[in-house]
């Protein structure tokens, strides 16, 4: 195995590139260089948007013709934050007792270096008769605020006649042991930015202000309580969280004019971000009514939910942990938000990588015979994919 094909020293070079949102620091090109001598087509791309960081981002691919199966991930990580608690420099990837320690080593360098390896051997072993399609998808954009990453270069694939027929998206998904989690969905995700107006005036005097606090209060309780639903056939109930109220006011004998408050729900299939907005509207309503205080609501729609029911791509997933792990996934649509969320306006997608026990933390690390069994995995994904939708290739 060349040392290009293999994931632990892919790893461990993106490892040492220092790429926190939005630097690239070469990353990228670290995976390029693995890819061009084996046939891949490379386009990388920088985009930008007012009021926010260019971003790098690459797409390759090799085969022309379809089935069309890809890779995403992303090779920006999150400040390693104090590096004194670090048993070793965040970003030096240092490999003791058989672990692999560094930033991003699981959030999700691992995983692009274990796809990224297991398409080399793909390309390798089908030199000169692809059953198909591989391309990789790389943005430097996830962990920020996904503005000119993976939305940008579906965009340029749409444009260049590159959409995929399935993707396979690298996150960590697994929460115990290697194999126990595919996620085929993801719930929806909108915030909330509240402010209620009222009238300002002495502590003293009540009578005389329109207190902000208590209607903002009052909404707060409401919205918190509120029981949206008990989930559905695939998803988990609704959840309301409030992250944020704020008033601003340092005098303790003022009633202040205005009051702010920061809501997030992340919502199952039975809501969209439209009815939701809607029934927040409906309830500051009905507070506005009995308070006489005046509310404003904007919204921030990370994503809407969605599922990939079943068909090829989950199938081969399945089948390919079960043959190398002996283990049969459980589908999942928990969790946060990922670049799934765009990735599924263009073909069905669901996500698969390694344990997340130590994503964002100090000390992040993986085993070094977890990510080669990742590496394998993904290996028998592609495989198990083109033998489910055409002309299986060698190695299936």
């Amino acid at each position: 195995m060349s040392e290009q094909a293999d994931p632990v020293f892919l790893a461990r070079e993106l490892i040492r590139c220092p790429s926190v949102t939005p630097e690239d620091a070469g990353a990228q090109e670290v995976l390029a260089a693995a890819l061009r001598p084996a046939g891949f087509e490379c386009h990388h791309m920088t985009f930008s948007g007012e009021g926010t960081a260019d971003v790098d981002n690459l797409f390759a691919r090799i085969g022309k013709d379809g089935p069309h199966l890809c890779f995403a991930g992303h090779t920006d990580v999150v400040p390693p934050g104090d590096e004194a608690l670090w048993l070793h420099p965040p970003f030096s990837a240092v490999i003791e007792d058989g672990v692999l320690y560094g930033r991003g080593a699981v959030d999700m360098k691992g995983e692009v270096a274990a796809f990224a390896a297991a398409a080399l051997d793909w390309a390798r072993d089908n030199a000169g008769a692809l059953p198909g399609s591989v391309s990789l998808l790389i943005t430097g954009d996830e962990e920020g605020v996904s503005i000119n990453g993976t939305r940008k270069v579906l965009r340029w694939m749409e444009d260049n006649g590159q959409i995929p027929d399935a993707c396979i998206v690298g996150e960590p998904s697994c929460s115990g042991e290697l194999g126990d989690t595919i996620k085929n969905g993801r719930r929806g995700s909108v915030n909330f930015f509240i402010t209620c107006k009222g009238v300002q005036g002495h502590s003293a005097y009540p009578e005389k202000a329109l207190n902000p606090v208590h209607a903002l209060a009052r909404l707060v309780d409401k919205m918190a309580r509120a029981q949206l639903d008990e989930g559905s056939q695939f998803f988990q109930p609704t959840t309301v969280a409030f992250s944020t109220f704020d008033v601003g006011n340092p005098a303790p004998n003022v009633i202040p004019a205005q009051a702010k408050a920061t809501c997030n729900i992340r919502f199952n299939d039975l809501h969209t971000s439209g009815s939701l907005e809607r029934w927040a509207g409906d309830m500051a309503d009905e507070v506005a009514q009995k308070t006489g205080a005046r509310f404003e609501i904007a919204k921030q729609v990370s994503g809407e939910s969605f599922i990939t029911r079943g068909g090829p791509l989950v199938e081969a997933m399945s089948a390919a942990v079960l043959a190398e792990t002996g283990l049969t996934p459980a589908l999942t649509t928990g969790g946060g938000t990922s670049d799934a969320r765009f990735i599924k306006d263009y073909c069905p997608v669901a996500e698969f990588g390694l344990v997340n026990a130590t994503i964002h933390q100090v000390n992040e690390r993986v085993p070094v015979a977890e990510l080669q069994a990742c590496k394998r995995i993904y290996r028998r994904m592609i495989d198990a994919f083109f033998a489910m939708t055409g002309k299986a290739g060698k190695g299936a």
